[in-house]
């Protein structure tokens, strides 16, 4: 067994959604740690998921007294938070170091710091969360401590760019046309496929795993070994197996047939269809099996579960609008 396949059953075993060598994050934030009359926070910094729900953030700081006459702190921190990157509520430690002065800007004092405590975050689209934490800090310089608040932005490096045309891969019957998309709504249940119908679909869910880990990328359809916007994951997967889908999330939404939005008939290989707001389809993922689906998001092509007790699967679950039945 590989060290990856080694890593995907404990997280699955374990619960927890899965993401590996995912794209970079740049958050810049602005706070209030108070002590005495109080300092005011400057803070930039570089983000990724580490292991499961764990994530890292290197960051540099600054801290000036609210004071012109006060002292100010300058150095660089690394913080390690769990369930961070998926909105909602999440938890952060940290530890930190550098320069400074508690009472003129000559920094000629050196100083360490640990932190601890609880954000919560918004994810309007899939680049960009909007967030805001509180910690409890203490600082050596002067043995100073107090509660410390901040909010910022984290906007996703995976960059945009144009979107990249369809790769020309055979049309399929059950996968329809751009020209004539099936829109039909008839409810299947989940009756296990045999034949060549389960060997397509297995065969499609695995060509979507392994490009797990792969990072975000707007427009990106995995071209070169480079990363995937959602659709561009899907289309990639059934088009390796002589299955055309179209190129956006709304489009392939249209494809198949409409399925009873319930987890009980869902079979490998269907399309989950989200929506930010209940509107138009914004994001879709692809079943795996196992109450999970794999897509790729903020944090890059990863598994997640589809439960609405699931600390990153919730956000999804939430805005989960509809299943579509590629494979017949």
């Amino acid at each position: 067994m590989t060290w990856r396949a080694l890593g995907m059953s404990l997280v699955t075993c374990l619960g927890l959604p899965y993401a590996s060598q995912a794209q970079q994050g740049f958050e810049g934030r602005v706070g209030r740690f108070y002590q005495d009359e109080g300092w005011t926070l400057y803070r930039l910094g570089l983000s990724r998921p580490l292991a499961g729900p764990i994530g890292t953030t290197f960051h540099g700081d600054y801290f000036r007294r609210v004071r012109d006459e006060g002292g100010a702190l300058g150095g660089v921190g690394l913080d390690l938070t769990a369930f961070q990157g998926g909105g909602g509520p999440y938890l952060v430690a940290g530890i930190g170091a550098g320069m400074g002065s508690g009472h003129s800007m000559s920094f000629s004092s050196t100083w360490t710091s640990w932190s601890a405590g609880a954000g919560y975050e918004l994810m309007p689209a899939s680049f960009l969360t909007v967030g805001a934490e509180g910690r409890w800090r203490e600082i050596s310089l002067d043995r100073r401590q107090g509660f410390e608040f901040a909010a910022g932005i984290s906007i996703n490096l995976g960059g945009g760019g144009r979107k990249s045309p369809a790769p020309a891969t055979p049309r399929s019957t059950s996968a329809g046309s751009n020209d004539e998309l099936p829109t039909t709504t008839t409810s299947l249940p989940a009756t296990p496929r045999i034949g060549h119908a389960a060997r397509l679909a297995d065969s499609v869910v695995a060509t979507a795993t392994d490009v797990m880990g792969r990072p975000y990328r707007y427009g990106g359809t995995g071209e070169n070994g480079s990363g995937f916007d959602c659709s561009g994951l899907i289309q990639y997967a059934y088009g390796q197996h002589g299955v055309s889908l179209p190129r956006t999330s709304a489009e392939q939404a249209r494809e198949g047939r409409t399925v009873g939005k319930n987890p009980s008939k869902l079979l490998p290989g269907d399309l989950l269809t989200f929506s930010n707001r209940g509107g138009p389809v914004t994001h879709v993922g692809m079943y795996v099996g196992g109450g999970r689906f794999i897509h790729s998001a903020t944090r890059g092509v990863q598994i997640s579960a589809l439960s609405a007790d699931d600390p990153y699967g919730r956000w999804w679950w939430k805005r989960w609008v509809g299943v579509r039945r590629i494979v017949e």
